[in-house]
């Protein structure tokens, strides 16, 4: 099947869902154990990256290889054993995922390295830098494409990311195709429009997503088209990492003073930190004391009232950080989704997330108050009162499930309890240990993760 041909099929929606159907079949129990299997011994092993895309890479082949021998797969079409394989590595991947996404703070730090390069350029370049030619340069023709790379980190199976590459690239490619009456763009013209669309959209973890795409999606499908837009998208990064001014083919001061004058914007001086023993109480005057009955006398909404602002503002600074990062797009993917990216399905993540949110900050703002209503006990000198730690709120009702094997229960994800679920009441035996089961579902559980919640659908492909 041509590679092409293999994306579109796969991304039928029904095509995860009739993998799942086909694992509910008491004859599938056998290759449910050994998938429940895998994923324990993968969520348990040492971090290793090279050894851990080998292990999975290994693990998806010799299953898809038990498929076609597999009675459930009897009489099966190619496409039909294709789309079972698909199944097999986003079920996989979307378990494993905590563990197998950016395991080293290396990734992390590449990232952040060149999300914020591309912050600062995003300052000043113009196609013009990159000697795109006039007809190429619709400012906003290019907003499809960044917003299909955009949402890279709405999913975690390898090949719904590669198919968001795939989209953002078919994009470029057709655009280019009009502006040239047809003429099909060469390399010459598609890369610089890739590296412009790139530097616009900023995708959140780019460097994270290429190597989670490398070494989790299976080599036999990253070939073609798809292997072309791919190492594309590899060069891109590698270009804009060492992109200085002659890159651009600019004057080296004149660069310098475009990226410093960009800093000052995009970097500005951070808000003061405020260490957190000293947001309960009004500083005093210098020399004066403060005896325990005065203290206790300020008034319970003022302490809090006064900690919470001043946290909201020492955390301002955190929050620049965090969306430079990557890291609000990975935990809320809907923050820079407009009412035209939503789709029916996702009202209930929206849903989820919203209360969790007000769980937590209400948490946070009554056990302010709380301990804003203790006397403060200040000891002669003075002693800086402990730090806080913030509440933890408990769990939304859709977080928590009771575990296949009887009982016990474990907190995913909500798109990883739908997973979790959907292969219900088979009898596969859990780990002789104990306590190596309960820790791989805590790992599971409490672990952030690079990217966002896995989207049950797939994407949609764009031809």
């Amino acid at each position: 099947m041509e590679n092409s041909d293999m994306f579109n099929a796969a991304t039928k929606q029904q095509t995860f869902h009739d993998f799942l159907e086909r694992m509910k079949h008491p004859s599938a129990a056998d290759l449910v154990r050994s998938i429940k299997s895998f994923i324990v011994n993968f969520m348990s092993s040492p971090i290793d990256p090279a050894m851990d895309s080998a292990s999975a890479q290994d693990f998806l082949s010799t299953t898809e290889v038990a498929f076609r021998a597999h009675p459930l797969w009897a009489g099966a079409t190619e496409e039909e054993l294709e789309n079972a394989a698909e199944g097999l590595e986003k079920y996989v991947m979307t378990k494993i995922f905590t563990r197998a996404y950016s395991p080293l703070p290396s990734d992390s730090l590449k990232d952040q390295e060149l999300s914020d390069k591309i912050s600062l350029l995003q300052h000043f370049i113009k196609p013009e830098h990159l000697d795109l030619p006039q007809s190429f340069q619709n400012e906003a023709s290019w907003l499809i494409a960044e917003k299909e790379l955009q949402k890279i980190n709405s999913y975690k199976a390898p090949r719904d990311k590669l198919v968001c590459i795939l989209n953002c690239c078919r994009v470029i490619n057709n655009l280019l195709l009009m502006a040239k009456s047809g003429t099909p763009p060469g390399a010459e013209e598609f890369l610089p429009a890739l590296i412009y669309v790139v530097i616009k959209a900023n995708p959140p973890q780019l460097h994270s997503n290429l190597q989670f795409i490398e070494r989790y999606r299976h080599s036999s499908r990253l070939v073609a088209e798809a292997s072309y837009f791919y190492t594309s998208l590899v060069s891109v990064e590698s270009f804009i990492e060492k992109l200085d001014a002659k890159s651009l083919s600019m004057d080296e001061a004149e660069f310098e003073e475009r990226m410093q004058n960009a800093r000052s914007v995009v970097f500005p001086p951070g808000l003061p930190s405020t260490p957190p023993e000293k947001l309960l109480l009004p500083k005093e005057k210098e020399g004066s004391i403060t005896k325990p009955d005065e203290a206790t006398k300020r008034t319970a909404k003022e302490s809090s009232e006064l900690s919470v602002a001043k946290l909201e503002a020492g955390g301002a600074s955190g929050v620049v950080e965090a969306d430079r990062s990557g890291q609000l797009a990975k935990e809320y993917p809907f923050l820079y989704a407009s009412a035209g990216d939503l789709r029916v399905e996702d009202v209930e993540s929206l849903l989820t997330q919203y209360k969790e949110l007000v769980l937590r900050y209400v948490a946070l703002r009554k056990g302010l108050e709380s301990i804003g209503r203790k006397p403060a006990i200040v000891e002669e000198p003075p002693s800086p009162a402990p730090a806080l730690a913030a509440p933890v709120p408990a769990p939304a009702p859709s977080e928590t499930i009771a575990a296949q094997d009887g009982g016990s229960t474990c907190s995913n994800s909500t798109i990883d309890d739908a997973l979790h679920d959907s292969i219900p009441e088979l009898s596969w035996e859990r780990p002789h240990d104990e306590e190596q089961w309960e820790k791989v579902n805590e790992q599971q559980s409490h672990h952030g993760g690079g990217g966002s919640e896995a989207n049950d659908s797939d994407p949609v492909v764009i031809t």
